[in-house]
Parts: structure tokens; sequence; C-alpha cells
């Protein structure tokens, strides 16, 4: 079973996603740290609020009580203080008990709104208000020192009655944090922040982000808005946040370090080493090394295993090619030098002896000299047929064979041969057995097959020739009564300069060149089993509607 293996597109397309990835997901990480930083700010200014709130309150609460014991003190109505609450509540858990407030804040999808309006000269502050601010305000500063976080308390027209600045009796009712807040909204919000300091160093408390943090809590007493307590806070920096996490991320920096090497090793694995291999290969059939180029058994890819396999072919062509012609040569150089030898012996007894010899020996060694000489032009003639053959190229051709085939037997018959033809008649809904070769090609090769019957099985042998369609082939039989193939010569008939009749003139290259002009087509032959005589079996791609082989 094939193993499905991986294409090289698809390993370089993965690491070039996960390069990609990489930088990809460090900015997302960092933009999360980010906005996580910027919630984790959000949260403590919502808790320091709450309790700022809920300290109000309390203090509220216990003033006006007071108050309401002096005797010449107008009675106090809580019900008409302050600004009425219209903002919705937050929902309550399913119990009622619990109302929390989550931080939303995101940098991704929140607006980041310009800096704040400064305080402006407003109402007077209210009289309870400032009571409670004033005992507020120690409480705020001290807790400043550790939260760092800029808190002011307004009352319930926007006035500051309580803050860790110097701003007591301003009004901040132009704030949008305040406006909604006294409604009984709490609100958060991200300003730009500009500041006209040098950024802070990485192991400072100050933080150089150039955003901060709103956040406005509604101070509510039975359903009325007493005021409202409003923080501001710098979200710490994304450097100095990840200097303090700077062992943690080295550690990340090694894990990324340590898949750009595993991807590297990926890539070597499934690419380079098999490359490599392959040009190891390709050196050892460069020196000269047989058999050494052979698909490889680790690829790593499909293309690289269609490579091996296609140049593992390449080569064993290559090999076979180069075989093949040191053996023609071979067999040429033998073949030349028999006739050669011949001549040249005839001529020299000629030059010495030709003034002495009878009539009869001059004809006798002239005879010889024309007889090598003729068999010398027949092996030249044949030699061109076979080397036409190899490098035949096949253009758009068609010929019937109904129609080539019965010319070329008559010929055959006109020279004395007994031929039976057997043809397949055209198919009405096949049309006729046209295959992908030229007429005269086609009369060539069985032409060459009938004189090959005639000079090994005689001329008045009786033969047979059929032809018929096989699905998308044209098959030619060929067959004779005569002595038949030995088994041993049947292993070589196809072989280049292989005859068993080579005293009357056969070169052996007429079977050769009969396959190499059908393996031109796409075709073949075969020697076949027979009782009595030889049986030839030619095959033929039938032509398609374009001219070309089906």
């Amino acid at each position: 079973m094939r193993l499905q293996r991986v294409r090289l597109r698809t390993i370089l397309l993965l690491i070039n996603l996960v390069i990609l990835v990489l930088p990809l997901g460090g900015i997302f990480w960092l933009r999360i740290y980010e906005s996580a930083l910027v919630r984790q700010t959000e949260s403590e200014l919502i808790a320091q609020g709450v309790f700022v709130a809920s300290a109000y309150d309390a203090i509220f609460t216990r003033v006006t009580q007071n108050a309401a014991r002096e005797p010449r003190t107008k009675p106090f109505d809580v019900a008409s203080y302050g600004q009425p609450l219209t903002a919705p509540e937050h929902p309550a858990d399913p119990e009622g008990r619990w109302r929390p407030q989550p931080a939303e804040l995101d940098l991704a999808s929140d607006t980041i709104h310009p800096r704040p309006p400064d305080a402006e000269p407003g109402k007077p502050a209210d009289f309870y208000a400032e009571q409670v601010g004033m005992e507020l305000t120690p409480m705020l500063r001290s807790a400043q020192t550790v939260t760092l976080a800029g808190i002011r308390v307004v009352d319930h027209q926007g006035t500051v009655v309580a803050s860790t600045s110097e701003d007591f009796g301003m009004s901040l009712a132009n704030h949008e944090e305040v406006q909604r807040a006294l409604t009984g909204e709490p609100v958060s919000f991200l300003r730009s922040r500009v500041s006209e300091h040098d950024e802070p160093a990485l192991a400072s408390i100050s933080r150089g982000t150039r955003i901060r943090v709103f956040v406005a809590v509604p101070i509510v007493h039975r359903d009325r808005v007493l005021g409202a307590v409003l923080l501001a806070r710098t979200p710490a920096n994304i450097k100095q946040a990840m200097f303090g996490k700077r062992r943690e991320l080295a550690l990340a920096g090694l894990l990324l370090l340590g898949v750009v090497l595993m991807l590297s090793l990926f890539a070597s694995r499934m690419i380079a080493l098999p490359v490599q291999n392959l040009m190891a290969q390709a050196r050892r059939a460069a020196r000269g090394e047989q058999g050494a180029v052979i698909p490889l058994e680790h690829p790593g890819t499909r293309e690289i295993a269609e490579l091996s396999e296609t140049v593992a072919t390449m080569a064993q062509a290559l090999e076979s090619r180069s075989n093949y012609i040191r053996d023609f040569a071979a067999h040429v150089s033998h073949e030349f030098k028999t006739p050669l030898t011949a001549i040249q012996g005839a001529v020299e007894l000629l030059r010495d002896h030709a003034a002495t010899m009878s009539s009869e020996e001059r004809v006798r060694f002239l005879n010889i000299l024309a007889a090598d000489a003729q068999r010398l032009e027949n092996l030249v003639r044949r030699l061109l047929e076979l080397a036409r053959a190899d490098v035949m190229r096949v253009g758009a051709d068609r010929a019937d064979v109904a129609a080539v085939l019965p010319a070329t037997l008559d010929r055959h018959r006109e020279a004395g041969m007994e031929i039976e033809s057997v043809g397949l008649k055209a198919d009405p809904h096949r049309g006729p057995i046209e295959v992908a070769m030229n007429a005269e090609t086609l009369d060539s090769i069985l032409s060459s097959l009938l004189d090959n019957v005639r000079q090994h099985a005689g001329a008045g042998v009786r033969t047979r020739v059929s032809w018929s369609r096989e699905g998308d082939e044209a098959v030619i039989d060929v067959q004779d009564e005569g002595a038949g193939i030995s088994s041993a010569n049947a292993q070589r008939i196809f072989e280049p300069f292989f005859t068993t009749a080579r005293q009357q003139g056969n070169t052996g290259l007429g079977l050769s060149i009969i396959r190499s002009l059908l393996v031109a087509h796409r075709g073949d032959i075969s020697l076949l089993p027979a009782t009595r005589g030889a049986h030839f079996r030619i095959r033929l791609p039938i032509a398609r509607s374009d001219g070309h082989a089906g």
C-alpha cells in the first residue's frame, strides 16, 4: 500500500503559518495583557470607590442624625435631599444579595476620550456634604500613599467636598463621569494622558502609560444620590509589567526558540535531508557507478518522492541506454569486421597473385568481394533504418488496418508467398480499425515481418495473417507453418544483430527495427507460443478522434 505523503507546499505553508502566528500571537498576547492591566486598575478603583462611598454614607448618616438632635436645627428630610436615583441598578444575583460591578474596560473596543476639563468654580458645597468631606479628606490622603490613586468626592451638586488634591469647593459638574454618576450610574472611562515628565525607569513606581482610567461611583442613600466618588489612576506600563515578568518572558522566549529549532529540524528532515541523499546518489552516478540511483527510502514529501522515482527511472533508462550503446557498438564492430577481413584478404590475394590466377579463381574472389560489399551495404542500410526507428517522432497520422494490410499481402503473394488473410470487418457502431500510424510505416512493419518469415521458413510455407480489435487496441497476428523457433532463440530474437541466417545475408536487425517502430507508436510485438511454426502478435493503440493514440 502506497503511503500518503504530505506535499512540499503543505510543509512550507505550515512553516510560514507558524512563523506568521508567532509574532501575531505575541502582539495579540501583549494586547490582551495590556487590556488586563487596564481592567486590573479599573477593578482596584471600583473597589476603592465603593469603600469611599460606603464611608461617606456612614458619616453622612451620623452627621445628619447628630444635627437632628440639636434643638435649634431645622428638621432634616432625607427623602428630598440630593438627586433622585434615575439610572437602573446593577442586576443582582438570584438571591438578591449581591450586586457586583465588574470591570469592563477594553482597549480594543472602548473609546479613549480626551483629557478631562479643568475644575471650575461652582455652587457652594452643601453643609452636610462639607461636614462629611472634612472627615473623609484625611483618610483619602492617607490611603493615597498606598493606592496612588487620585480621589475626589463631590456632593449632589458636583462640588468637591473631599479630595487628595487642593481643589476643595471647585465644581466637577462639567465632567461626563460625574454627570452620569449623579444619576446613580457607575461609570468607567479611558482618557488620554499627557505627561510633562520623561518616561520613568522600568523599576520606578511611576507609570508612563499614555492613558488614565477614570471611575465614578455614585453615593446612594435610600434611593437618593448624595454625591459621587471620582477616582483616577494610570494603569501599569506594559514595559514595566513585562520587566516585572522578565523571568516568565525569558522562559517564553526560550520556548519560542525551541519551536523555531523544531521547525528547522522538521524542514531539514522533510526537505533538506532527502535532497542531500538524492544529490549523493547523483554524484555516485556521475562517477559511473551502476545502480547508484534508486528511489529514496524516506523521501519525506510527495514531491521529493515523485522526484526521486523520476530520477531513478531516468537513471535506469540512461544506464540501459548506455549498456545498449556499448553492446550495439560491439556488435557493429563485429559485424563490420567479418566482411572487411574477407574483403581485405581477397584484395591482398588478387594484388599478389592476380597474374598467376586462373579466370575461375579471379571470378571466385571477385564474387567474394561483391558478396561482402553487398553485406556491408545491407548492414549500413539496416543500421540507418534502426537509427531512424529509434528517434522517430510520431505525428497525427492514422491508417486503416483493413485498407493497408490487404495491399501488402497481395504484393507478397505476387512474390511467391502463400498467405491466408482473415480480417475483421468494420464495426458500424465503432467505425474502422484505425491506428495512430501512417500507412507507409504500417506497410513497412508488416513487409519486414513477412520477409523475416520468408528468410527463415521459406517462400512456400503457408502463412496466416489476421487482424481484429480488442478494446482500444488493434491486434495483428502473423503465423507461419515453418520449423518454428527454439526456446533458446526465442529469448533473443528481438536483440539487435541476433540471427540464425547470417550466411544468407541476414543482418539480425529486422525484428529490432520492427519493435523500435512499434514502441515509437506506443505499440509492441511479441512471440507467442505455437504448436507449429512461429506466431507473432502486433498490438497498436486505436487512434483517437484527434489523431493521437488512445
